[in-house]
């Protein structure tokens, strides 16, 4: 494998840097003869999608092989390197074998009870108290997180409902962190939060119902949240949709009237905030931009809105960021990328693994 040699300003801390990647990793120290992959710019940990989903096929159904790799592959184009799966009824792991695509962080299959979430997508279980035990055998397939679903329609009420009691939750997660995972669960709407926060859940993805109290609950409890906000961006949709069931379709056109407000309130409180798009479904591969700038719109700012999508959901999930020793995937553009989504979704260079995925001429 060839070394090459990296200059430029990396982001947040713009000072100017120099390093070598050697054996796929970023070396501090000097190597002679090394080709010169950059001498300015801009230079990134590679981007981060936390909440997507792999192998789920864009307006509905499963993905083959081929149509998942294809995912990924929109999803490297445009700079993220790095994807937390969260929640696909396909395995994936075929892609691991793909050293031209994205890193994969598993979150095995959604798990549901009957009737309470998009039909063929999750785990069905039948009797709550088997909760721990699934938990625990999905916490073993993934890769270090496991999926429950928090609320969802619950059609004899016409409304969004939790699916668990708060005591087979707290038994579930335990079970999940006993293996060695975290926790993290779909939650549209407001009741189910309370007793996910209380039971110990690692994060909340969409939280579109968060209330003042449930975003101190998640301030005091460290719980991390993944708003996904070119998702929520679907709701009047959604709502629309759901003419039979009209007390539900109030409950999420208020929801999205709101988000601005709620997500806003969680940051300002100091909810740990990190960028999904939730592609997969509904949302097209590729949009990590797109969540970036939705989030400067509820009151991130630029940086704290490109870290949450870089180095800073790379720190929460494990992964490093522009050190010595780390694993060379990062990116590099001619102009800042905090500039706007245009700019961030075409990175001028990108290195995965150590090996060049897109380069330019250096005179």
């Amino acid at each position: 494998m060839p070394a090459f040699r990296v200059r430029g300003r990396p982001v947040p801390s713009e000072d100017p840097v120099d390093f070598w990647i050697v054996d796929g990793r970023i070396s501090l120290d000097p190597v002679t003869h090394a080709d010169i992959l950059c001498d300015d710019g801009w230079i990134l940990p590679g981007l981060v999608d936390a909440h997507c989903h792999v192998g789920i096929k864009y307006g509905g159904g499963h993905e083959d092989v081929d149509g998942a790799v294809e995912q990924a592959r929109a999803e490297r184009d445009v700079g993220v390197l790095l994807l937390r799966d969260a929640g696909s009824p396909v395995d994936t792991r075929a892609l691991d074998d793909h050293d031209d695509l994205p890193r994969i962080i598993r979150a095995g299959r959604h798990i549901a009870s009957p009737k309470r979430y998009i039909q063929g997508l999750a785990i069905d279980v039948e009797d709550e108290s088997q909760l721990p035990e699934v938990v625990a055998r999905q916490a073993r397939f993934g890769d270090g997180w496991v999926k429950l679903v928090g609320d969802w329609i619950d059609r004899s009420v016409g409304d969004l409902r939790p699916l668990w009691d708060e005591k087979i939750l707290r038994a579930s997660i335990d079970a999940a962190h006993a293996e060695g995972a975290r926790v993290t669960a779909h939650v549209f709407g407001e009741d189910a939060l309370p007793g996910l926060i209380s039971a110990g859940i690692d994060c909340i993805e969409h939280g579109t119902g968060l209330t003042d109290e449930t975003i101190e609950m998640m301030v005091r409890h460290d719980t991390a949240l993944v708003p996904t906000l070119v998702n929520i961006a679907t709701f009047p949709d959604i709502a629309a949709s759901a003419s039979k069931y009209p007390i539900y379709a109030r409950h999420m056109r208020d929801l999205h009237a709101r988000v601005s407000s709620t997500i806003g309130r969680a940051h300002d409180a100091g909810v740990s905030i990190y960028a999904g798009t939730d592609a997969g479904g509904s949302i097209r591969h590729g949009r990590i931009a797109d969540e970036v700038q939705a989030l400067t719109e509820v009151g991130m700012t630029p940086t704290e809105a490109l870290g949450a999508a870089s180095w800073s959901a790379r720190s929460w999930l494990g992964w490093p960021g522009l050190e010595h020793g780390a694993p060379a995937d990062l990116l590099v553009y001619d102009v800042d990328p905090r500039t706007s989504p245009a700019v961030l979704s075409h990175p001028d260079v990108i290195v995965l693994r150590g090996v060049p995925q897109r380069r330019r001429q250096v005179d």
